[in-house]
């Protein structure tokens, strides 16, 4: 059994490294099968109270159809009291060998700030030779973190490129994987950048209009599409989901016209059932040509895949899909 402890206050780096911890454990498994997750709401009673019971239970399941159990056991800060922890220490002391746990020492949403782990626990944790990982460190450790996700990531970042993202950055270190995997995305592994290849990724925020994304996009133009993007999300507040529902729109008209019967912009939207301006009928039909059945398909996909990204079905920040799957689209528009 692998047991692992993960302790922050920023929701961000804690949700990054949750995922990555997760990942590693469940390797080639099937992840539908293998990984339960309790969190503050699996704790709490009927009668208003919070103790560590569905933990326990979820620990001791037996694994069904894999060979193992991963475990994580969310919002364990709510737990500050010694009496509270004598489940997890239990567990600490006696693991059960078919399921590895991740404990994650974060606040709740009902607490103002992160309780102090229990000396108890603390104690158990290092006679059992369990390191807790600091996923949110301050000051020099923070400094580190950086530097550490820039020296392993999937591109090769020169000095300029790591001290233009670090300064831009500063404190926001969560923001350092969705960069590095839109850089990733756009230049490939093990591409050499330097700080005029990264400076495009990290521009100011500012809204736009929702047609300047799409117009990027369908250019291929990555790093205008993802300042654009930015600037939706940052300077305009727009939600993800609405992106994602102006994204939608825009590819549906395109693969509604693959295959079509139509010849130019007006039977195009008649088809499509617009009224009004054909213009966006013309902006479909000349998408819908230049991608092709293939890549329009491989878009749709995309699409559908961050939808579920967004609504759950994986711990990536919104931020990070969204700047992954304009970069992908933008790509395909090339």
């Amino acid at each position: 059994m692998t047991i692992l402890v993960i302790k922050g206050d920023d929701e961000t780096l804690v949700a990054q490294a949750v995922r990555k911890a997760v990942t590693e454990l469940v390797g080639d498994g099937d992840r539908s099968l293998m990984v339960e997750e309790t969190t503050e709401d699996s704790y709490l009673n009927d009668d208003g109270t919070s103790d560590l019971t569905a933990l326990v239970n979820a620990v001791q399941t037996p694994p069904f159809l894999t060979e193992k159990r991963v475990v994580v056991g969310r919002h364990l800060a709510a737990f500050t009291k010694a009496d509270q922890i004598l489940p997890l220490i239990a567990i600490v002391a006696d693991p059960v060998p078919t399921t590895d746990l991740v404990l994650v020492w974060e606040k709740a949403s009902t607490s103002s700030r992160m309780g102090t782990m229990p000396k108890k626990l603390r104690d158990a944790l290092k006679a059992a030779g369990i390191a807790i990982d600091d996923a949110a460190p301050s000051g020099r450790g923070r400094k580190g973190l950086l530097e550490r996700r820039l020296a392993t990531a999937a591109v090769r970042l020169d000095r300029s490129a790591k001290e233009l993202i670090a300064e831009t950055l500063g404190d926001d270190i969560g923001r350092s994987d969705s960069v590095l995997e839109v850089l990733h995305s756009t230049f490939g592994e093990g591409a050499r950048l330097r700080a005029d290849d990264v400076a495009p990724f990290l521009g100011e925020a500012s809204d736009v209009p929702p047609w300047d994304l799409t117009d990027a996009i369908d250019s291929g133009k990555i790093d205008v599409a993802l300042d654009k993007l930015r600037r939706m999300v940052q300077g305009g507040g727009r939600h993800s989901l609405q992106i994602m529902a102006t994204l939608h729109s825009h590819y549906q008209r395109a693969f509604t016209l693959d295959g079509a019967m139509v010849s130019d912009e007006r039977s195009a939207a008649a088809h499509l059932g617009l009224k009004g301006s054909t213009f966006p009928a013309k902006k479909a039909l000349t998408l819908s040509r230049k991608l092709g059945t293939g890549r329009l398909a491989q878009s749709i996909s995309l699409l559908a895949k961050a939808d579920l990204d967004l609504r759950g079905a994986t711990a990536v920040p919104p931020e990070t899909v969204m700047e992954v799957l304009v970069a992908r689209l933008a790509r395909l528009s090339r």
